[in-house]
């Protein structure tokens, strides 16, 4: 079996699943945010439910539209935090302790290798980096993890990429799935796992892992997975503070796919997806005069201390250009506190940029970067898909770290190359 399959056939009772087998499995732990919480809740509550499965493994993060900018905003977050209350939730995040939920999670060390978790949040997905099974799901179904423990799944078939050779200066993780998803496009794994191998992936950061699974979604898979390693297994005992005991799982090496991807990971290049789809993937050098108002470098997807190193790098001793808003998300408090120590927030505030609180904000046109009509934003977030962060006609660059910062400079899309 792949390690997908491995995972779940533990968590339904069975020595073995096979891909399209529909099974019922145990959850290790549950997530919801200010978005999906409050609709769960409803649901949950409607359903007869009147308490969760285990309050310790009910995890609920307001981060979309927090800090609250409008009374709905206001009204989700007070929903989660009533709930929280009533059910007595252990691990409820809110202002002041929060982070955006796929940062927060696996820095606070609730989920763990060999786990099976659920989110009411697409980019559910990103704890595959630990060599977990992660998925989102619709708020019905969540209501129904949160009351039972359990819910239903197909197994699905799996994909392999692998990443051979070393990567070169200034790619990351961003990088490789946005080359990932050029290649197969937006439904090239639809329904599908999404297992990433190889030596340039074992060379790659836990943050730069984290990027990679939080995208895998945006091919249309079901989940993304990494097996855990030496890296892995450092980082899950540093930051592991449930005291649970956790599982191991890899592939078989006779395990079947449905397909395998071979790529040299020293061909890659700092790569952006323009717009409307996350598969319209250039090299960021090839792409000529297109100016920016806007440069976005946070999310769950790019807001980890990795990212902000590499921006830093970038705009130490520059400004950005006089046309462009430059506001940079740390994605948690404890990231934010490092960014400080490390002088990370005076490199942004020097080079003019602003630097925010965690939130979500931006990435979905919520709030703190909303753009207006016509308007361009370069973003290390994760979807840019028409009217994702504003106004219909607004477009939006994706990109990782570096070549937001760059572009921030050049006030136009750029390669970190060219204002290095």
């Amino acid at each position: 079996m792949t390690i997908t399959e491995k995972i779940l056939a533990a968590h339904c009772g069975k020595d073995h699943v096979v891909p399209g087998e529909l099974i019922t499995t145990k959850l290790d732990c549950l997530l919801a945010n200010d978005v999906s919480g409050p609709i769960a809740v409803r649901e949950f509550y409607k359903m007869g439910f009147k308490e969760v499965f285990d309050n310790e493994r009910v995890y609920l993060v307001n981060d979309h539209f927090t800090p609250n900018a409008t009374i709905n905003a206001a009204t989700q977050s007070k929903a989660n935090r009533d709930f929280a209350r009533d059910c007595k939730i252990k691990n409820f995040f809110d202002v002041g302790k929060m982070g955006i939920e796929h940062a927060l999670l696996p820095e606070q060390g609730l989920v763990l290798p060999g786990d099976i978790l659920i989110g009411g949040d697409s980019h559910t997905c990103t704890y595959g980096a630990l060599g977990a099974f992660s998925t989102g799901m619709g708020s019905t179904d969540v209501a129904v993890g949160m009351g039972t423990g359990e819910i239903w799944i197909k197994v699905p078939h799996t994909k392999k990429f692998i990443f051979s050779g070393s990567c070169p200066e200034y790619v990351t993780g961003k990088d490789f799935i946005l080359y990932i998803i050029g290649k197969i496009g937006v439904d090239g794994a639809l329904y599908m796992a999404m297992e990433f191998a190889g030596q340039a992936i074992s060379e790659l950061s836990m943050d730069s892992r984290f990027t990679i699974c939080n995208m895998a979604i945006e091919a249309g898979a079901k989940n993304g997975i990494i097996a855990p390693d030496e890296k892995t297994i450092e980082y899950v005992n540093e930051h592991n503070r449930t005291g649970r005991k956790y599982t191991v799982y890899e592939s078989d090496p006779d395990a079947e796919y449905a397909a395998v991807y071979e790529w040299d990971a020293s061909q890659l290049q700092p790569l952006v997806a323009c717009p409307h789809l996350p598969s319209n993937v250039k090299p960021a050098r090839e792409i000529k005069d297109v100016r920016i108002d806007q440069s976005i470098i946070g999310s769950c997807t790019n807001g980890r201390l990795e990212d902000l190193r590499a921006a830093a790098s970038v705009l130490k001793g520059n400004k950005v250009a006089s046309n462009v808003r430059t506001i940079v998300i740390p994605a948690t408090q404890e990231i934010y506190r490092q960014a400080v120590n490390e002088g990370l927030v005076d490199i942004f505030l020097d080079a003019g940029a602003a630097v925010s609180t965690p939130t979500c904000g931006p990435c979905f046109g919520g709030h703190m970067g909303i753009l207006a009509a016509g308007e361009r934003t370069v973003s290390t977030t994760n979807r840019n898909f028409v009217g994702r962060m504003g106004h219909p006609t607004s477009e939006v660059y994706l990109s990782g770290a570096y070549v937001a910062a760059a572009s921030a400079v050049a006030g136009k899309i750029a390669d970190p190359k060219e204002v290095l």
